[in-house]
């Protein structure tokens, strides 16, 4: 039995902001395909949230149904069939929220429409936040949306009973019915009675453990008792002994004897220390003594060397420079001169250049007064040019537009064919000869000829009358002559011309004067050039604002005075010029002589500077060794003092002997080591003391308990633990027997289930990938693929062929269910998108050939991958 959706609305859902419908869903094969973000996934959730989602709910799932950013109420509605016959569910969620069923048996609303919807198409009320897939029973396996067929998962709880229900005629076997699940449900409860749910040891297998270990801890601890007791009794005695023994070691003088002899030792060594202290610092003093006295000495005879020295190159530097002196003189004098010379020619070439300066000036003011009178005639030029320009802009501006000429002509051919029109339907008098008594309409009579348009008397004399009547059609003519003609006049006194003719005769005139515009704007561009000399740049506008700037014109300006020679005093300024250059050699030239010389007497200068200054430096030095304190006396004072420390190092090393044979650090710690071991031993004394009193109290206080009879008891009592324990261990390993081989029965019955489904699903997957098998697992869900008898895991796979291999396994389901009658049907969004083009032939035939025994519809954007199937072409 297949589900059949025949027409889906859906309005303020997601996309869809204003109601869509889609119409005209076959019983095969449907397409829908349309580019991305138009809607066709929001078109699948829309039929989910018809059939599944409750209409009460307010979850997150409901609530993503509004549009974004519009607080509104989604609904839906879809008509289907069932075995045949028409249905019709209606939703509104979130305001107002309402639903309505219509079938064969009428209708239906509220709670009641959601129960016999689950009661017609077989799945279970939806309670989760984010909408539960498993829930929507096989429609919910079978209506797949995007991305969703790319993971091999299990089918839900619903499909697998289902399917069981269907196979338990097919395989023979009644397990899993009443009976079984009377017995597993009995194993269980037995099993939970000594086991945890994930298998660990509980309940009463924990309490014996617990048992066990409490009878254990109360036998240890009361051996424990036991045998600290006894224990307390032999280290009593231990310790009484070791007290005896570090009395009579307090009682022995020896330590005490060789206490006072250090005692004594230290006195003597002390006062050795500080006699060999006074004889260091006296040694210390004479050596000091010594030391600074050789110090005078020392710098004494260094003075002398270096004043000896200093005089010496002091008279070599002298000599050396008095050598160079006449050169370093002529070259100063030299370069004294050349300086002379060079200001001179600098005063020159500043007097040639200020005369030409002067020249150049003058030279630029008479250039500016011929150029200002160039500017004056140009521009009387352009003003007479503007004059003309401005008569000829006037008269060009006379022009009669194209247009108006045609009216002209246009009113002309009106009159012309009015007359016609009159003349063709009027009556024409003309007289020959004299006739003085004639007259028409009281008027003489002409020779000209007379068109009559309306009725006329023409009388003969003697009261006689000829009276004449035209066409109708005449005085109508007349009266379109003269309405031309009034408009042609009124066009004529707009125009302010007398005839077309003179209008045309106006029109060349204003033509002529365009172009004599263009000449005389094309000669004023010219009269106005630009003028590097007065900075006046091209344009007539320029040339008028600086003629507006200038005052009048001044006498005397335009006179042709001569230019001065400019050129003569840029050659003085040259002449100045190469004097200069010259001169500022001569210097440099001199400059470099004395600078030579100069830094050839720099180093004897600096030498004979320096020696000075050592001379100077070395006799001062010297003078103040000499006439310091205890320098006329110095041999002698050396003399004394080594003979004073002569004797103090003699007097040191007798005392660093004596206080060698007296250590004082030594005989300290001797001291220190009998004081400790006498504190020691008293802190021995009071605890061994301190642990007798102690021990006692422990013995007097645990000996009347009793604890040999309580050790016993204990240890009975973990005998009789340990045995019970043993014996519920047992049980329990029984019952989980039980279990377990209830349970490999169940399995073994549930691959039974599972045949079915392999070999419905075979028939597609040796088309897919030839010689290769279908592994299932217990819960129906694809596990893995078994190529050449080697199984390979489902999630090894590619994503392209795990999708294929999900979408062929849901028609294998879909098969199994059709047979036996339940609704379904195939909705695929984005489907095969993994696929390489060959695999995409194949799944497109396969679905194609599904297509001919339920309901397929496909959602897509890849019209160039779907575009070959045959089916009804859906558009949203």
């Amino acid at each position: 039995m297949s589900l059949k959706l025949r027409r889906i609305t859906a309005n303020n859902f997601r996309k869809f902001r204003t109601p869509v419908t889609i119409d005209g869903l076959t019983d095969g094969l449907n397409i829908v395909i349309e580019p991305n973000e138009t809607g066709k996934s929001t078109l699948l959730e829309a039929i989910r949230a018809a059939f599944f989602v409750p209409h009460r709910s307010g979850n997150q799932l409901t609530r993503s149904y509004q549009p974004f950013g519009e607080n509104v109420a989604p609904e839906v509605e879809v008509s289907f069939d069932v075995a045949g016959a028409p249905w019709t569910v209606t939703k509104r969620f979130l305001k107002s929220h309402s639903m309505e069923v219509r079938g064969p048996g009428g209708r239906s609303q509220g709670d009641a429409a959601e129960e016999q919807l689950q009661a017609l198409l077989g799945f279970e009320k939806d309670t989760s936040r984010n909408g539960d897939v498993t829930a929507y029973g096989a429609l919910g396996l079978l209506w797949v949306g995007q991305a969703e067929a790319l993971a091999v998962s299990a089918p839900g709880r619903i499909v697998r009973d289902t399917i069981q229900a269907t196979l338990e005629a097919e395989v023979g076997t009644i397990l899993g019915g009443a009976a079984y699940e009377r017995v597993r449900e009995r194993v269980d409860q037995q099993c939970a009675v000594f086991w945890t749910a994930n298998g660990s040891p509980g309940g009463e297998q924990k309490s014996a453990r617990e048992r066990l270990d409490q009878a254990n801890g109360i036998a240890r601890e009361a051996a424990s008792k036991v045998e600290l007791l006894e224990k307390s009794f032999t280290e009593l005695e231990a310790t009484r002994s070791r007290l005896k023994l570090l009395q009579r070691e307090m009682t022995d003088t020896t330590d005490i004897n060789r206490r006072a002899d250090l005692i004594r030792s230290l006195e003597i060594a002390r006062a050795a220390a500080q006699i060999l202290a006074q004889r260091k610092a006296e040694y210390e003093i004479t050596s000091i003594r010594i030391k600074t006295l050789d110090e005078v000495a020392l710098r004494h005879a260094n003075a002398v060397h270096v004043r000896d020295n200093a005089q010496i190159a002091l008279n070599v530097a002298k000599a050396s420079r008095e050598e160079r002196s006449d050169e370093l003189t002529a070259a100063r004098h030299k370069a004294d001169a050349a300086r002379t010379s060079l200001v001179e020619a600098r005063t020159n070439r500043q007097q040639a250049k200020a005369a030409l300066a002067e020249a150049e000036q003058h030279a630029a003011t008479l250039r500016r007064q011929q150029a200002i009178k160039s500017a004056r005639i140009r521009h009387d030029t352009v003003v007479g040019l503007e004059e003309r320009l401005s008569a000829a802009r006037a008269t060009a501006a006379t022009m009669i537009a194209p247009e108006a000429i045609s009216r002209l002509e246009k009113g002309e051919r009106s009159i012309a064919e009015a007359r016609a029109r009159l003349a063709a339907g009027a009556t024409t008098i003309e007289l020959v000869g004299s006739a003085t008594d004639v007259t028409i309409d009281g008027d003489p009579v002409t020779a000209d000829r007379r068109v009559v348009t309306r009725e006329t008397r023409v009388s003969l004399g003697n009261g006689a009358e000829l009276i004449i009547r035209p066409p109708a059609s005449a005085g109508s003519a007349e009266l379109g002559l003269a309405e031309a003609i009034a408009r042609h006049d009124e066009a004529l006194t707009e125009l302010n011309v007398a005839s077309i003719a003179v209008a045309r005769q106006r029109n060349d005139t204003a033509r002529d004067a365009a172009g004599e515009v263009k000449a005389l704007s094309a000669q004023l561009d010219a009269s106005a050039p630009a003028d590097p000399e007065l900075g006046l740049a091209a344009g007539v506008d320029a040339l008028k604002l600086l003629l507006a700037g200038l005052p009048s014109k001044p006498e005397g300006e335009g006179d042709d005075e001569e230019l001065p020679p400019v050129r003569a005093f840029t050659d003085a300024v040259d002449l100045a010029e190469t004097a200069l250059a010259r001169a500022e050699g001569a210097q440099d030239s001199a400059a470099t002589a004395l600078g030579m010389i100069e830094e050839q007497d720099r180093p004897l200068a600096a030498a004979e500077a320096g020696a000075a200054s050592d001379l100077q430096n070395a006799v001062s030095q010297l003078g103040q060794i000499e006439h310091g304190q205890g320098f006329a006396t110095l041999a002698e004072d050396l003399i004394g003092a080594g003979e004073r420390a002569a004797k103090a190092a003699t007097l040191l090393n007798e005392a660093e002997r004596n206080a060698g044979a007296h250590d004082v650090h030594s005989i300290e710690r001797g001291i220190a080591n009998i004081d400790a071991r006498q504190v020691a031993a008293n802190e021995a004394r009071r605890r061994l003391e301190t642990d007798i009193a102690r021990l006692e109290g422990t013995i007097e206080s645990e000996g009347g308990k009793g604890l040999a009879e309580r050790a016993a008891v204990a240890a009975e009592e973990a005998v009789a633990a340990e045995q019970a324990l043993g014996r519920t261990i047992e049980e329990a390993q029984t019952l989980k027997l039980l279990r377990d081989t209830l349970e490999e029965v169940r399995a073994e019955t549930s691959r039974t289930y599972v045949g079915p489904v392999t070999t419905r699903a075979k028939r597609h997957i040796e088309r897919l990938l030839p010689g290769s098998e279908l592994l299932f697992a217990d819960d129906l869900g694809l596990a893995a693929i078994s190529r050449g008898g080697s199984p390979e895991d489902c999630i090894s796979l590619s994503r392209g062929t795990q999708e294929q291999l999900a979408v062929l396994t849901r028609l294998a389901i879909a098969d199994l269910l059709r047979e036996e009658g339940r609704p379904v049907s195939l909705i695929l969004d984005d489907p095969l998108v993994y696929a390489d083009d060959t695999r995409l032939d194949l799944m497109t035939e396969i679905l194609t050939e599904a297509a001919q025994h339920m309901q397929v519809i496909l959602l897509t954007c890849r019209e160039r991958a779907f575009r070959h199937m045959t089916g009804t072409r859906l558009v949203l």
